[in-house]
């Protein structure tokens, strides 16, 4: 059952480990990141380019997509969103030293637009409640943990729903409705033109539906038991989104990094899904 577990820094890594593993979503209130003054005017969703609803800054090779800024502009910019990729990595490495052998920095994101008012279709509409799953960016069986900020300069929260289902639960309610994942030379075949960055494997497709099928189904929205969650200006918060339900209802001025661990860097890999998902199947799904 996801719950919130209040911590600060200091606290026990291996409770706060368990913790994530099972199903908690760690929050920091008096962790945040600090703006610089020369940044302030970033904090505005005029920044972005219109091709993207997130500003989005890749740690491995230093580019920053989905912004209309040039110049001097785009160098803060990408400077302040790199800072913020090193800032979520060092807390990551406080609250679960033990994932930095294994995993994987991805890309960190600034989010300033309100997330309320998106208009988008209900499989990428993020206010209904969902596993995430990449359909471009297979990840192969590793889990995705992200790390957020809220820095909304006017102390709004961040408001999310979690559903209590554990993950479990969850892909048990669907696993009859789940379809075959892609043949060797289907996945293969997206990989070469370019559909996927990588191997689409049938875990990732399993990951996939299960996605969009809750999303997509009005029942699981509206039963499903489920509870309202505020996270505060100047906060920062841990979690497994590919195993615990959620929804980002409303918020604005945020910021995200994703790391991408294999089971094998978890304290408990019998936890990951894929792990879950083999068990409920009875297959490998690599």
């Amino acid at each position: 059952m996801a719950q919130v577990l209040e911590a600060r820094i200091g606290d026990d890594p291996d409770r706060l480990t368990a913790a994530l593993e099972d199903g908690a979503l760690i929050l920091l209130r008096d962790t945040p990141f600090p703006l610089q003054p020369d940044e302030m005017s970033l904090i505005d969703p005029a920044i972005f380019s219109g091709e993207s609803k997130n500003v989005s800054y890749d740690p491995a090779t230093g580019r920053l997509n989905g912004v209309g800024l040039e110049g001097e502009a785009l160098d803060r910019c990408r400077a302040m969103v790199a800072r913020y990729a090193d800032f979520a990595r060092t807390l990551l490495q406080q609250v679960a030293p033990g994932y930095l052998r294994t995993a994987e920095q991805k890309r960190a994101s600034f989010r300033p637009g309100e997330v309320s008012v998106r208009a988008l279709s209900p499989r990428k509409d993020d206010r209904l409640l969902h596993v995430d799953a990449f359909p471009a960016n297979p990840n192969q069986g590793r889990r995705i943990l992200r790390v957020f900020t809220n820095v909304n300069p006017e102390g709004r929260a961040r408001h999310w729903r979690l559903g209590e289902q554990d993950f479990e639960a969850f892909a048990r309610d669907f696993l009859p409705r789940l379809k075959p994942g892609p043949a060797p030379l289907a996945a293969a075949a997206m990989q070469a033109l370019k559909i996927t960055k990588g191997r689409r494997t049938p875990y990732d497709a399993a990951m996939l539906q299960l996605h969009d099928l809750g999303k997509l189904d009005a029942g699981f929205q509206s039963t499903t038991p489920q509870s309202e969650v505020f996270l505060p200006a100047g906060a920062s918060w841990i979690v497994y989104t590919d195993s615990v339900l959620h929804a980002a209802m409303a918020g604005q001025h945020a910021f995200e990094q994703t790391f991408l661990l294999p089971p094998s860097g978890m304290a408990a890999p019998d936890k990951a899904p894929i792990r879950i998902l083999e068990r409920l199947l009875d297959r490998p799904l690599g």
